[in-house]
């Protein structure tokens, strides 16, 4: 498809690395669609008025290939990676670090491996032992 060789590299550059918010995917995917308008243009009705296409259009044209769920599915494939490699490798040991001391008051921010809540609604149990198996 046109639209994913063209928009997914652009938007989505270390996307792997990323912790992204609600509102982060609401703005990637509103981005997304503006960049799809540009490039399929305007749609004709049946009255041969020329309108801006709809976000269904949209989503059938590009077959429902949305950008936070590549993103989603490059995080977890990063971090398979990351469980495979190496425990004297950086990515592994930034991973697996646990911060010393007190937090700055405010909520939290999101972790990067908190954010890899896809497994839990995937239903992946046990995600740690089958990445350093792999063979599962």
């Amino acid at each position: 498809m046109r639209s994913k060789r063209l928009i997914s590299p652009v938007l989505t550059y270390e996307c792997e690395a990323w912790t992204i918010t609600n509102r982060d995917e609401q703005y990637l995917r509103i981005l997304e669609r503006r960049i799809l308008r540009k490039i399929f243009g305007p749609a004709q009705n049946e009255d041969g008025y020329w309108r801006i296409g709809m976000n269904y259009e949209l989503n059938e044209l590009i077959e429902n290939a949305d950008i936070v769920r590549f993103i989603k599915c490059r995080r977890i494939a990063r971090l398979g990676h990351v469980m495979w490699v190496d425990d004297k490798r950086i990515s592994k040991r930034i991973l697996e670090w646990k911060p010393i001391g007190t937090r700055i008051r405010g909520r939290p921010r999101k972790r990067w491996i908190v954010d890899i809540e896809d497994m839990q609604i995937m239903g992946i149990r046990r995600w740690r032992r089958q990445c350093e198996e792999r063979a599962e």
